[in-house]
This record gives C-alpha cells, structure tokens and sequence, in this order.
C-alpha cells in the first residue's frame, strides 16, 4: 500500500537543491556516501554474524537509456529500517541501530538519498539485510508518495541497489563521463573499490589504492611523489610540500606552498571527511597569515556544516587551525636551518605571509631580520645586515618619503628603511623584543634637515637678500625658506616637514572643517603649541640656486620660488592645497610667458628683469 512521507518532500526538495547544497552534482556524492556507510557498517560485524562477507565494492552502473544503477555490497536493510530510514526525514531516534550515528560512519541515510530528487523524480531502492530477512523494494516519488514491498526477488545478494532515472533536463547528470568525474572527484580516496560500468566500454576503478600522504617510500621519493600530486591538483609545481597532522581531530595531510603569489585572504583547502570529499574550497582551517598554503587534508572528527561542504567553525577547529599554524611555522624555521636556499626562494615569493607573522611571533621575527631583503637608502640588504653601519635603524614610514628623503638622508649620515609596505613599521618597532641593543626610531623629516651642512656664515650673509624674497613668498603658504648643500646635487629644493609641523598642519585642516563647539577645543588645543612651520631647504650646490640668488629681485625671482615650491611638493609626494596649485599654475605660466616674450612693440626690453637669455 502506498505511503506518504511525513514531511512536505516537495519543501525538503527545495530546502536541498536551493538552500542547502551548492549544486545537483552532490547526488552523486550522498550515493557514494551511503553506499559506504553500508560497507562500513557489515565491516563492523563480527565474523560469526555474517560468514559471506567479502571486500567492499560500489558499482555505478549506467544503461544504455541513462538509467543511473548504484550497487554496494554493504549490510543492507530490512523492510523496519527502510520505513526509519527512508520516510523519517531527519528523525534520529532509531539511526544508531545500525551504527550511522557513530564517529565511525558517515551521514544520514535518509535525507542523503532524497538529494537524488533534485535529479530525478523517482527513485527505487532495492535491499536485501546481512540478517537474512527477505529482500525489500522501495519506490518513492517527487510528489510525496512512497511504496514499501517485499519481494525477494528484487536483490539476491547482501546489499543495496538505488535506481535513479533522470527527470527532464537532468540526463547530463547521469553521462558515463559526468558520473566518472564526479565519483572520482568525491570518493577517490575511499578504502573500498569503485568502479563504472557503461555501454561499450570496460570496467573503469575510479578509487586510489592509498591516499598521496600514505606514501611510504624514501624521503625524497615520497617529496617528489607528493609534489607531482600537488601539481595535478593546483596546475602548477608547488614550491614545496609540508606534512600535517592533529591527532585530536583525527587529521592528516599535506599543505602545498603555493609556487607564486596569491592575493592576502582565505584561501581555500580540500578537506575530506573519513576520506569523502567535503569540499574542494573550504576556509578557516589555517591561520589567515598562512595564504601561502593550500592543505589536502582528511578528517574523521571535524564537524561538517548542514551542507555536508564546509567545515563547523567550532572550538575545535580554532585549535586544528592553531596547530596547523604552528606545524607551518615550523617548516619555515627548518627551512632556515637545513635549507637556507629554499627559504630564500620562498621569501622572495611568499615575504608578505611572513611579515604577518612576524608581528607577533619572535622566531618569525628572527627569521625575517635576518632573511628578509628590505629596500634602504643603501640598497636592498636584511636588518641585520643594515644594522651593522647604522647604530640608529630610522625609517621612513610612507614609501613617498622614503622616495623623497632616502639619496638625501644617505649623503647626511642618516641610512633609512623604506618601511612603507605591509606590516613593515610593525616589524621594526618590534626589534627591540627580541634584541634590547637595537634602537629604532621613525625618521623626522625636520631632524634630517638639521642634519644638512650649513653655508659658512659670511656666504649666509651675503644671501640674506634672497632670503628675504624667499620669505616674503613662502609666507602665504606657511614655510620658511633654508638654505643648505647637501647631495644628491640633482636637487634643488626639498620640502620638509616635522612630525610638529605635520600635527599642527593636521590641526589647522581640522580647525577649518569644524563646526563652533570643536573649533573652540581645537583652537584652544593649538593655541598651547610652540609654532612649526614646513621648510623649503634650497640646495646651494644646485647651479639653479646660485644664479636664482644672484638675480635682481624682481617678478620671475618671486615665480622662480613659487615654482621650486611647487616642484619639492610634487617629488615629495605632499598634498596640494588650493594655494599650492594656484601657486604652481600662476609660476608656470608666468615663466613660461619670460621665456617666449618678444621685443615690446616700442623696442628694449621694457622690463626690469634680466632678458631671457640671462634668466637662470
């Protein structure tokens, strides 16, 4: 007599193929995993209790009219555990009558084989019980009914059999490759022989003998043997390969290091579970700084989500993702031991997962000191290395300031580190942890101008004049003029400004934009500070200078300032106010319209300015 399912099928149908599972393809999957489940489970039985009992096998059968066939030779059912399995819809009470609810087996019967509705609209189980009981069919449909039989006919061996035709637009699912493709990509590493059978061809195993990480061979054999199987999987050649495992959740794998860099994020790791494919793409089972890894792993504790394709975010996995963590910086230390060339391929490649750890690890921080090439004043070098000339490690926070002050500061004395990428300022400001006699400082642009050589004090008098004119034009931008030598010769002017001068800078812009209850604090705020204004340090070595100063002060001297103004702003990599680009325009174009100008109509220069061919 037909039956109906207690639960609306038709919502469940739905619940799976739109909600819970990513794809139709996972039918494939719940098959698998049922048809192992069921070996599992007569595995399980003493001998006396099942005499017959032979090695596991799983035949995906496909006919000649896509009819899909999946056989297993497991402990099949009886006619009671059918109505608890395949019409109780997630209802628990009897599952562990047969053992599925223990650590040892996987899934939920029932609600496995109902995924096959999204591919088809019928579906046909026939079973035949390790108890000797007779043989059971049973035949469920899309709509909600389901019918029971007996029929010792339907199987005549111990094991299940699960007919799936498919349903209109779902015969691609059933393809012989499709079907090939699927069960290796799922259960290849399944301890039990799977194989497909289809028209017009041989039997294919679609199962491994061992997993990859099972490989007993020499050392370096089972390395090369690993990598090949890393290349398979990622499509390129690993730079190398590291061993994991974590007892406590019954783990064990390997961890690819990745052969170029990958964006900073979650990356994603093949996981099995109890060696079924759990997801090809799942996250959180390393520490984010560890992007550099993909793991190929295969647990029988972790707790899969509902979906049965990720992991439960669980405090076990925070501590498989701890020991992971650990277990990959590990390899990193012995890598700087016994394979220093190895690490520096990696580092060159893989610098930036480093410099995450190191921000709260000291070994990583050791390592990084003495492996990591950073860009300095002096060239690429480690800090350690560095810090062999410079008792003093400044650094430069920004690369723009590096950019702007490094050829500077290196002709005064004064190496720096371009500490303007990822967790750079982090790194140096945590050197003295782990070694007291290291002293950093950030560098102060206005302690780097004091640095500068000044001009003998009768040459500074002498130019007192075109200081003055300087001065007089700086005003409206809020510096002052200085007059130094220093090399690079190549430049002639350099804006400076002091961590003072930047605060009270910041101040004023925030003064500007602040309603009248923050204007009176911020006001009150600035009117404590000693004044710090921004320098423009003019290079008395640059020949533009020296003919600049020895000019008469008349219009194109103001436009000449107001240009070096503008140009040190620029290679500094400053902000521009309104004013400064006003600046800049109004310079240009007046020194642009000297240069071009022509004898006035009236003849003589007409113009108390040198003519252009003596302009500096």
């Amino acid at each position: 007599m037909e039956q109906r399912f207690r639960v609306d099928l038709r919502g469940v149908v739905d619940l799976l193929s739109q909600h819970l599972y990513s794809s139709p393809r996972v039918y494939a999957r719940e098959l698998l995993q049922n048809a192992a489940d069921a070996i599992t489970a007569r595995r399980a039985l003493a001998p006396e209790a099942d005499p017959e009992a032979e090695p596991g096998r799983v035949v995906f059968e496909i006919e000649a009219d896509g009819t899909l066939r999946v056989h297993d030779n497991g402990v099949g059912l009886t006619e009671p555990e059918v109505h608890t399995f395949l019409a109780s819809v997630g209802r628990t009470s009897k599952r562990d009558e047969l053992g599925f609810a223990r650590q040892d087996f996987l899934g939920q019967f029932g609600i496995g084989l109902l995924s096959c509705f999204m591919v088809a609209d019928t579906i046909e189980v026939l079973t035949r019980s390790v108890t000797g009981t007779p043989a059971v069919r049973w035949t469920g449909h899309a709509d909600g009914r389901y019918l029971v039989e007996v029929d010792d006919d339907a199987r005549s061996s111990v094991g299940t059999t699960v007919v799936l035709r498919p349903r209109a637009g779902s015969a691609h699912w059933f393809a012989p490759d499709q079907v090939r493709d699927l069960v290796q990509a799922y259960g290849h590493l399944l301890d039990v022989e799977v194989v497909r059978q289809a028209p017009e061809t041989a039997e294919l195993r679609l199962t491994e003998p061992r997993a990859p990480w099972e490989i007993e061979d020499d050392p370096e054999v089972r390395r090369l043997a690993l990598l090949d199987h890393g290349t398979r999987l990622l499509g390129s050649r690993p730079m190398d390969v590291i061993d994991l495992r974590v007892p406590e959740a019954g783990l064990v794998g390997v961890g690819f290091v990745l052969p170029t860099a990958s964006g900073v994020g979650p990356a994603g790791h093949r996981v099995y579970l109890k060696r079924m494919l759990l997801s090809e793409n799942a996250a959180g089972l390393v520490p984010e700084w560890a992007f550099f890894v993909r793991c190929v792993v295969d647990t029988s504790v972790l707790r899969p989500t509902a979906s049965r394709e990720g992991l439960y975010d669980d405090d076990l996995l925070s501590r498989v993702r701890e020991s992971l963590g650990a277990q990959i910086r590990d390899w990193l230390l012995d890598l700087s031991v016994r394979h220093p060339d190895r690490l520096a391929a990696f580092l060159r490649v893989h610098h930036l997962g480093v410099k995450a750890l190191a921000v709260r690890d000291d070994e990583m921080l050791r390592l990084v000191d003495a492996g990591l090439p950073f860009e300095t004043s002096r060239g690429t070098m480690t800090l350690r290395a560095f810090r062999r000339n410079a008792p003093v490690l400044r650094y430069a926070e920004t690369v723009d300031e590096f950019r702007a002050l490094a050829a500077i500061a290196s002709a005064a004395g004064t190496p720096l580190v371009n500490a303007g990428y990822a967790y750079d300022t982090e790194i140096l400001e945590r050197l003295p942890r782990i070694d007291r006699s290291i002293t950093v400082r950030r560098l102060d642009p206005g302690e780097l101008a004091a640095r500068l050589e000044a001009l003998p004090a009768e040459l500074e008098a002498e130019l007192a004049g075109f200081l003055r004119v300087a001065r007089d034009v700086l005003v409206e931008f809020g510096c002052v003029p200085l007059i130094r030598q220093f090399e690079p010769v190549t430049v002639p002017a350099l804006y400076v400004m002091s961590r003072q001068a930047h605060d009270q800078d910041a101040v004023a812009r925030d003064l500007a934009q602040a309603d009248d209850l923050w204007s009176d604090v911020l006001s009150a705020f600035a009117e404590v500070e000693i004044e710090h204004r921004p320098e423009l340090v003019l290079n008395w070595r640059h020949p533009l200078i020296r003919r600049m100063s020895a000019g008469p002060p008349g219009a194109t001297l103001r436009h000449g300032i107001e240009a070096l103004y503008g140009q040190a702003l620029l290679a500094g990599h400053h902000p521009l106010r309104a004013v400064d680009t006003a600046a800049l325009n109004r310079s240009f174009l007046a020194l642009l319209d000297r240069a071009f100008a022509g004898p006035p109509a009236g003849g003589g220069t007409g113009a108390a300015d040198p003519p252009p061919e003596e302009m500096p």
